[in-house]
């Protein structure tokens, strides 16, 4: 898996103004009828005056993945439940990406490198 916490927090807000996603520069949006949900650094939402919905540690799993593998997501959920962890995942073309509660981004990388290991 080869999971990499990456620096500093970051966050998902919601977002009404379509013309606001190229200034902050997200890290991953997704648009429901409600609004258009945006997951940018911290310090972005706050120069913007973002409303935080929730506070991440960003985990890239460097492992190549194939986004019709069956298997891979529930198993990490699983992990990180099992240590109390909530994750919100994000796949993408090359990578699976997981966003947990700011603080429990190194626990996380813990329970990660162990699944890794088969302990």
């Amino acid at each position: 898996m080869q999971p990499v916490l990456h620096p500093g927090v970051h966050v998902f807000c919601l977002v009404h103004d379509a013309g606001a996603l190229a200034r902050l520069a997200p890290v991953a949006t997704l648009r429901e009828a409600e609004g258009t949900t945006v997951i940018v650094e911290e310090t972005v939402a706050l120069h913007y005056t973002l409303s935080p919905l929730f506070r991440a540690a960003w985990i890239t799993l460097r492992v190549n993945s194939d986004l019709a593998a069956v298997g891979l997501t529930a198993a990490v959920s699983r992990a990180l439940a099992d240590a109390g962890i909530s994750c919100n995942v994000v796949a993408a073309a090359h990578h699976d990406h997981l966003f947990v509660p700011a603080e429990r981004g190194s626990d996380a990388i813990d329970v990660l490198q162990c699944l890794q290991l088969g302990s």
